[in-house]
C-alpha cells in the first residue's frame, strides 16, 4: 500500500514530516499481518509495565495503524486522536500520568469514551536515520507513573521493535536482488541459446571462406596472406566459444 506524501510541490527542499513518512515506507509494515516477535515485545512491555494495554503504534499522515496489539480489538484511530503524535516530537519516553489533567488530551474520544485512557507512556521508534515512525507505548485506565527502570525497560524495547524493522527491510531488499539476479540470469542464458543456435551456420561460412583464401594465398598475394591469418584466428576464437558453451550446457 503506498503512503501519501503531503507537501510535495515543485519545491526540491522536501520537510522533515515527509522524510519521516518516506522513511515509514520504506519498511513495507504498513497494514501487514499479525507477525510474533512484534506480538512478543508488546506482551513483554504490557507486563513489565503492568499495563492492560501495549501498541506498536506507526504514525502515517491521518492515522496512527497498531502493528501489534495488547489488551485493545481496534486496529487503527485517526492521527488526531493519537497521543502517539506528540510522543513521536520527544527524544525521551513521553509520559501522561492522567490524561484527565492534561490540557492536549483531557477532551480526546479515546479518553472520553473507549478505551478511556487515563494514562500513557510511549517511547519513539527512531530509525538509524533519526526518523521516528511512532512509538511502542502502554495504557492503563487509571492514572499512574512508570519507575525509571519501566521507562528504560519500555525505551529498551522500542529499540528491538526498530532493530526488526531494519530486518525486515534487509531481507526485503536481498528477496529483490536476488529477483533481478535471476531474471539477467534468464536473459543471459538466453541470449547464450541464441548465439549458440547461431555459430555453427557462422562457422560453416568461415571456414568456406578460409578455403577460398587458402586457394588464393597461393599466388603469395601478402594482403590476401594477412586475410587468411587473421580469418583463422577468428574462426579458432568462434570454435573455441562454441565449444565453451556447449561445454557448460
Amino acid at each position: 500500500m503506498s503512503t501519501f506524501y503531503p507537501n510535495m510541490g515543485a519545491s526540491s527542499t522536501i520537510d522533515p514530516e515527509t522524510k519521516r513518512l518516506q522513511a515509514l515506507d520504506e519498511y513495507q509494515v504498513l497494514d501487514t499481518e499479525d507477525e510474533e516477535q512484534y506480538n512478543n515485545l508488546v506482551a513483554l512491555a504490557s507486563y513489565i509495565c503492568g499495563t492492560p494495554i501495549s501498541l506498536i503504534s506507526l504514525i502515517t499522515h491521518n492515522r496512527q495503524w497498531f502493528k501489534a496489539k495488547v489488551g485493545l480489538p481496534i486496529s487503527e484511530t485517526p492521527r488526531s486522536h493519537s497521543f502517539c503524535q506528540f510522543a513521536i516530537e520527544s527524544d525521551d519516553v513521553l509520559e501522561i500520568p492522567d490524561a484527565l489533567e492534561d490540557i492536549r488530551f483531557y477532551s480526546n474520544p479515546l479518553v472520553t469514551g473507549n478505551p478511556n485512557i487515563r494514562f500513557y507512556a510511549g517511547a519513539p521508534l527512531v530509525n538509524s536515520e533519526g526518523h521516528r515512525l511512532g512509538t511502542l507505548c502502554v495504557i492503563d485506565t487509571e492514572p499512574r507513573e512508570l519507575s525509571e527502570a519501566q521507562k528504560l525497560a519500555l525505551a529498551t524495547l522500542s529499540e528491538q521493535v526498530v532493530a526488526h524493522f531494519e530486518l525486515r527491510k534487509k531481507k526485503k531488499e536481498l528477496e529483490q536482488e536476488k529477483q533481478q539476479l535471476h531474471a539477467a540470469n534468464q536473459k543471459l542464458d538466453e541470449l547464450m541459446l541464441f548465439v549458440n543456435s547461431q555459430l555453427p551456420e557462422a562457422i560453416t561460412k568461415l571456414e568456406h571462406a578460409e578455403q577460398h583464401l587458402s586457394q588464393n594465398a597461393q599466388d603469395q598475394h601478402c594482403f590476401e596472406n594477412k586475410s587468411l591469418q587473421f580469418l583463422q584466428e577468428n574462426l579458432a576464437h568462434l570454435k573455441n566459444i562454441h565449444a565453451t558453451i556447449n561445454q557448460d550446457a
